[in-house]
């Protein structure tokens, strides 16, 4: 087996956090308990998806103020808030509130553009202002500036008995340093590099140029090097992977039998770019601990990366994301280099 130049420091999972719309509070319930659980089993960040108007987690700053009152050690991120239905003042008082509550553990994930089905959903969203919001990095930027503290507002003192700031508040030390951006492309990861962000590379990507590579790994690598070649720590600038990878050494014959229809359903859409965005979509990966370090030590965008969110699948049950998870730390964390505490 090929040996990866970056062993893996820093080992994670990411959850939708579906529920059954007749009781949405058994399915949030299942999500902390997958957060306390992987913090018992040692794993160093749980992240959670951002859904509006679905059967997920429409709320994910609410369910990690939660979950960081469950747990003590395991950093808690978000993967990812599309700002497109978000204020960045708003927000950023939403983001550090947690991270003092966390005790300085959350990793919030962001990106942009217009929100999905826009048309569908713009006079709710932004009943006046539909066709003037601006979706673009802007909306990124502003975030960065009040969570790192730049004034969002010329006045600030004392008025009658009410003590006024010219910043966000809380402020939280260290969160603008755990900024992450969820990119797709070379123009999003040179952008993140260049404002000294964490990057969030996925199992989607955008395939560019109809002339360009369609070799999922190799355009993942090249938005790794992109980003890093642009931010100021260079080779040090923090990038984690989150593909969608499922260990069976533990599962029954009916999960395994599960697992790989799961995998097999979904695999028509990797063999080429989709749509209009020309999007590429990685295999998900199935097997043994054995087998899947062998198939993440050949994936050049694995191999330039120090740390992981792997995705756990949408549709599965409580029980198989224990055996997942507990497979994940227990087997395949170790098959590629990884202890629990190795981040440091």
């Amino acid at each position: 087996m090929p040996s990866t130049p970056r062993p893996l420091r820093r080992l994670g999972f990411l959850t939708i956090g579906l529920f059954d719309g007749a009781d949405p509070g058994r399915g949030h319930e299942s999500t902390l308990e997958i957060i306390e659980l992987g913090e018992r089993l040692g794993f160093d960040s749980a992240w959670v998806r951002h859904r509006h108007l679905q059967y997920g987690i429409s709320s994910p700053i609410a369910v990690l103020a939660a979950a960081s009152q469950r747990t003590s050690r395991i950093e808690l991120g978000t993967a990812v808030i599309p700002l497109g239905w978000e204020n960045p003042l708003r927000l950023a008082e939403d983001l550090a509130t947690v991270d003092i509550l966390s005790g300085g553990r959350l990793n919030p994930g962001v990106s942009v553009g217009p929100p999905m089905h826009y048309e569908q959903v713009k006079e709710a969203l932004y009943p006046d202002t539909a066709d003037s919001e601006d979706f673009s990095y802007e909306r990124v930027r502003r975030l960065l500036d009040f969570v790192r503290g730049k004034p969002a507002t010329d006045f600030s003192g004392v008025e009658g008995i009410e003590v006024f700031s010219d910043r966000v508040q809380p402020q939280s030390p260290g969160l603008g340093q755990r900024l992450w951006y969820g990119g797709g492309s070379l123009g999003s990861a040179r952008w993140a590099g260049e404002h000294g962000m964490n990057f969030l590379t996925s199992s989607v990507v955008r395939a560019g140029d109809p002339d360009g590579p369609t070799d999922f790994a190799e355009i993942q690598l090249s938005h790794i090097r992109e980003f890093r070649a642009h931010h100021p720590d260079g080779d040090a600038a923090r990038v984690s992977q989150g593909l969608v990878v499922i260990p069976t050494d533990s599962a029954t014959p009916e999960q395994r039998a599960k697992y790989g229809a799961y995998a097999a359903g979904r695999l028509a859409r990797t063999t080429a770019p989709q749509g209009p965005g020309r999007l590429l979509f990685a295999p998900d990966l199935v097997g043994t601990s054995a087998e899947l370090a062998e198939r993440l030590h050949a994936h050049a965008g694995f191999r330039e990366v120090d740390e992981v969110a792997f995705a756990l699948p949408f549709t599965f049950e409580h029980e198989d994301y224990v055996q997942i998870l507990t497979d994940m730390a227990t087997r395949l964390g170790p098959a590629l280099g990884w202890r629990p505490g190795s981040a440091g």
